[in-house]
């Protein structure tokens, strides 16, 4: 099954953007009377079908609509320091999309080796992955911020930092408490300062290991993403 994505479905007939337009049409070949499977990436799956076979500018009629499978009963936040090598950073965008996270925000930390970012590329990503899986929702990439102005950013809900220190021993598979929305702070290959862990649980923030090996910070991420979902998955 393709799954096809456009933010802005108008119904009964929507005209596709000119990217996937041309997937559609001229590489799978699709033509006016197929049926295709589109999702709004905000939680709802159309079943439509072609009406104009236009390369630049297809046109669909929606026949069905239904709630996508993968609602949750949470929200998931990480806050992750960019990695130095891009591609791992995009390996945990994929892979915690395919598992199912509701926001990503890149920080900048005091150890942070990477400070720019192609946010437009990594979307891409981000985009590429919730087709493959046939996820409803795409999960937002916020711009990059510093952690110092993200700690201070309100937020709703349960509050942890994870990093390695012999006074950290709460698991976060311990202290989550599953299906409530959660935050989760994970650092670069330095990990945090000591400063910026004092801010953090000065903002509220919990600390909280995620085992007992030194992960990357891409590993650690897709960790905290898997944990969170198997909590609240077996729990419900």
């Amino acid at each position: 099954m393709n799954l096809f994505y456009t933010p802005n479905i108008i119904e009964p007939l929507t005209n596709l953007s000119e990217e996937e337009s041309k997937h559609i049409i001229r590489v799978l070949r699709k033509n006016v009377g197929e049926l295709i499977s589109f999702t709004d990436g905000k939680g709802t799956m159309y079943k439509c079908e072609i009406v104009d076979a236009n390369p630049k500018k297809c046109v669909i009629n929606i026949l069905e609509k239904n709630a996508g499978s993968d609602i949750r009963s949470y929200r998931l936040h990480i806050a992750i320091a960019p990695t130095k090598n891009i591609t791992r950073f995009e390996w945990f965008l994929e892979k915690s999309t395919e598992i199912g996270i509701d926001e990503i925000t890149p920080i900048i930390c005091y150890h942070s080796e990477r400070k720019d970012i192609k946010t437009v590329r990594l979307n891409k990503v981000v985009t590429a992955a919730m087709k493959q899986s046939l996820k409803s929702f795409h999960p937002i990439l916020n711009e990059k911020i510093s952690f110092k102005d993200f700690i201070s950013l309100p937020f709703d809900g349960e509050k942890f930092i994870a990093y390695i220190a012999s006074d950290v021993t709460l698991e976060l598979s311990n202290a989550y408490k599953p299906n409530k929305d959660v935050l989760i702070l994970i650092g670069p290959e330095g990990d945090f300062s000591e400063q910026e862990v004092k801010e953090a649980i000065n903002h509220g923030f919990k600390p909280v290991r995620l085992g007992k090996s030194r992960l990357r910070t891409e590993t650690a991420g897709i960790v905290a993403c898997h944990t969170v979902s198997l909590l609240s998955n077996l729990s419900s």
